[in-house]
């Protein structure tokens, strides 16, 4: 029997046994904690004593040997986050942001790793987990935060107990779990600047005492548009938002716990526009020659003006909704059985105008149709000596898309307008398999070897049809097909097949209790798969160390890191210090790279481009000096760069030079800032009897960066400071509260993301974060 069919045989029978684990309810089951009391923005919290489960089972952050930064809830109103992108600049080497022109999308790298391209064939560099379910895509990953527990960001590859995709890191929600005892309520309304409208609200209610309970939340946010369009007076950038989620715990017997979940959440928003870098160009086929449509930014220094040449009826919309069913089960003190089963669905519709102007140049439409079906085992034990967790895991994922791209001012003949439009179908099916195992000896009290194997194997399977529609007729009525149009045998071969063991090791050292010293070393995989953009055999045919080759998909990309940290806490817990360097040599970077020459309608080939070395220092600080005072700082410093970069398309070639004209060796990783720092305060003090009043400030630096893989000077960010300031006041009762907040005080223009498709007009386009705005919250709780 092959490893393949041996994996499968045992998930089918570990699926068997779950499915015979939840019939057996009333007679098994595990405690879990209870759901933690509301946290106000001024909660004092011991922060070595916060409990994480980075590992796939709780321990305190202080014990944890690996790169993580934790966010309780208290956390999360002191930075003010409503969704993900929240979290920008307050953890050490993390860019998290609303990406890609999608009010839903979450574009995250972590250590300068991440998705250089949004599309639905690339697989995301770190992965997303919700309650231990991973989310495949990126969009719809930027998650409202209304009813999570914690938050923990691993820094770092987590390939040996996360799994594929998590070459950069992972970000694991936690939600809150109902309360078997209490019934308890809490809800809010926020109103802000652009007339935003927040409104949370969260219960949870004992419906058979300390047996069963069953919470719901749910989140409504809108807000106008940042943009306006000078020529229509249209607003763009709003939020329009509804998310929901319920949770029905049963704790039938002492040893065996049920938790069901469901959440929901639908968007409709208007276009997301970005601002144009480069002039716009139009290409005439005959006479020969180029012209240039729009200037760069049309409208002088970005001030949130922006056009397009979309009308009003077109918008984006997400659905995007999931069930997941999680039992544990205690067969003794130190053995666990868990099994999470689950089941997603997506439906993002998004029209997108990437090259934000009035001008039809890469106007599209992107409809996505997403499901994956997921169940991981895991059988976890905890002895005085020996400690780990051994898994399997099954995904099953079918994402299907239409897209159709509009480009009626790209081209010209005769000095008349041609019409060009592109449609686009394609399916890609992924399977995944993967046994996995981690386990800690204590040889002493204090020190400890942590070892861990990870087997993925992945099958891939992509069909895709491209057609042009134009009035120019050596354009239409092109239709390129993958793999039909293939040449013999490959056009036979829609499928490709990754495997990788990404195994991990870690030496850890604890002086007393409240400190730890430790090293790694750890493997991480991204899979490969197959070119999503390509539309004929030119974007599949590379120059391979100088010979032109047929290329039709990309292998995975691989990342050894080397790590040493220390963390601690010492006077009481007044002080926190965490630090950690790491070294990482990484391996087959994907990237989609340009078309060559500047206004050239060109390819869109993607290769696996070379090899990056990158290395850091990050550093995390609490410290509270006198009751109530809480001082933080995180700061990281990144070198990332590419010691090989192969495109033999550059003229002239150069061995790790992306630069377009490649006159230069300047090109950087993107989304790589070699210095992050967040520095922040809270005072919580006392009025009188009538309660508590918390006063905080944070100020976050993103060094300079570039925002696509080809080192465009548009597509850059020089670096920028935010400042943000809260005030809360809490009754004495507990009860309620107000809160008044500030973000981005100086009203900083700064861009998060960026788009280049430099052989399509030449567009360069980036995205702006928010402006200055001010909100005040009331909120209750009991």
């Amino acid at each position: 029997m092959t490893a393949i069919a041996t994996l499968r045989t045992m998930l089918a029978l570990g699926v068997a046994t779950a499915a015979m684990t939840v019939a057996m309810t009333p007679a098994l089951a595990q405690q879990a904690p209870p759901a933690a009391a509301p946290e106000s923005a001024g909660t004092e919290i011991n922060d070595a004593e916060i409990i994480v489960s980075a590992r796939r089972r709780d321990e305190r952050l202080i014990d944890v040997p690996v790169a993580v930064t934790a966010y309780s809830q208290a956390d999360l109103a002191r930075t003010q986050a409503v969704d993900l992108g929240g979290l920008q600049g307050t953890a050490p080497s993390l860019n998290i942001v609303q990406g890609r022109g999608s009010a839903a999308s979450a574009n995250i790298f972590i250590r300068g790793v991440g998705q250089p391209d949004a599309l639905q064939t690339f697989d995301p560099a770190v992965g997303v987990y919700v309650d231990g379910v991973y989310l495949s895509r990126i969009q719809g990953a930027l998650l409202s935060l209304n009813d999570v527990e914690r938050i923990e960001v691993l820094r770092g590859p987590q390939g040996t107990l996360y799994g594929k995709n998590t070459i950069g890191g992972a970000v694991s929600i936690v939600s809150r779990k109902p309360d078997l005892e209490r019934l308890k309520a809490e809800g809010s309304a926020l109103y802000g600047s652009y007339n935003q409208v927040l409104l949370n609200g969260y219960v949870t209610v004992p419906l058979i005492t300390d047996k069963l309970a069953l919470s719901v939340a749910g989140q409504w946010d809108k807000r106008d548009g940042l943009v306006t369009d000078p020529r229509t007076g249209r607003r763009f950038n709003d939020r329009d938002g509804l998310s929901g989620r319920a949770i029905l715990r049963a704790k039938p017997v002492d040893n065996f716990e049920v938790i069901l979940s469901g959440d929901y959440t639908r968007q409709r928003n208007a276009l997301t526009l970005g601002y144009p870098t480069a002039p716009l160009l139009q290409t005439s086929l005959f006479p020969a020659g180029v012209r240039t449509l729009v200037q760069p930014q049309p409208y002088g220094a970005y001030d949130f003006r922006a056009s397009t040449s979309f009308g009003p009826d077109k918008g984006q919309r997400l659905d995007h909704w999931g069930v997941s069913l999680t039992a544990n089960w205690d067969l003794s003190e130190a053995i666990t059985v868990s099994s999470i089963t689950a089941y997603r669905k997506l439906r993002p519709d998004f029209f997108i105008d990437i090259d934000a102007s009035e001008a039809e140049l890469g106007d599209v439409f992107v409809g996505i149709k997403q499901e994956q079906f997921s169940q991981e085992l895991q059988l976890k034990w905890n002895t005085e000596k020996f400690s780990g967790v051994f898994g399997l895991y099954y995904l099953n994922e079918d994402v299907a898309s239409h897209q159709e791209a509009y480009a009626d001012d790209l081209f010209t003949f005769l000095g008349g307008p041609l019409t060009f439009t592109r449609f686009i179908d394609d399916k890609q099916n992924t399977k995944s398999y993967a046994a996995f195992g981690q386990a800690t000896y204590k040889f002493t009290d204090r020190l400890s070897l942590t070892a861990g194997l990870r087997y993925t194997h992945e099958e891939k399977t992509y069909n895709r049809v491209t057609t042009t529609a134009s009035s120019f007729a050596g354009l239409n009525g092109i239709t390129f097909r993958f793999p039909d149009n293939l040449p013999a045998p490959l056009n036979t071969q829609p499928k490709a097949s990754f495997g990788a063991w990404t195994p991990s090791v870690t030496l850890s050292f604890k002086p007393d209790d409240a400190s730890l010293i430790y090293a790694s070393a750890s493997r991480g995989f991204k899979s490969g798969g197959f070119n999503g953009r390509a539309n004929s055999l030119n974007d599949l045919t590379l120059v391979v160390n100088g010979v032109s080759q047929l290329v039709t998909r990309f292998e995975p990309e691989t990342v050894w890191t080397y790590e040493v940290g220390a963390k601690g806490s010492f006077m009481d817990g007044k002080v926190y210090l965490s630090g950690t360097a790491f070294y990482s040599d990484y391996n087959n970077f994907q990237a989609r790279v340009g078309g060559g020459t500047v206004g050239s309608t060109g390819v869109f080939p993607v290769l696996n481009a070379g090899k990056l070395r990158i290395w850091g220092l990050e550093g995390e600080a609490v410290v509270k000096p006198v009751r109530g005072l809480a001082l933080r700082a995180t700061f990281s410093y990144l070198d990332a760069k590419y010691v090989e970069f192969n495109d033999g398309r550059r003229v002239p070639p150069q061995s790790f030079s992306c630069n377009p004209t490649g006159a230069a060796i300047t090109c950087r990783p993107a989304f790589a800032p070699p210095i992050t720092l967040s520095l922040g305060a809270d005072y919580n003090f006392a009025i009188g009897n009538a309660g508590n009043l918390t006063i905080g400030v944070d100020t976050r630096f993103i060094d300079k960066h570039f925002l696509s893989v080809d080192n465009r000077p548009g597509l850059t960010e020089p670096g920028y400071w935010l400042a943000n300031a809260l005030i809360q006041f809490d009754a004495a009762s507990g009860k309620w509260y107000l809160r008044g907040g500030v973000k981005n005080a100086f009203d900083q223009r700064y861009r998060t993301d960026g788009q280049e498709f430099s052989s399509v007009g030449n567009i360069q386009t980036v995205y702006y974060g928010d402006p200055r705005t001010f909100t005040i919250t009331a909120g209750f709780r009991f």
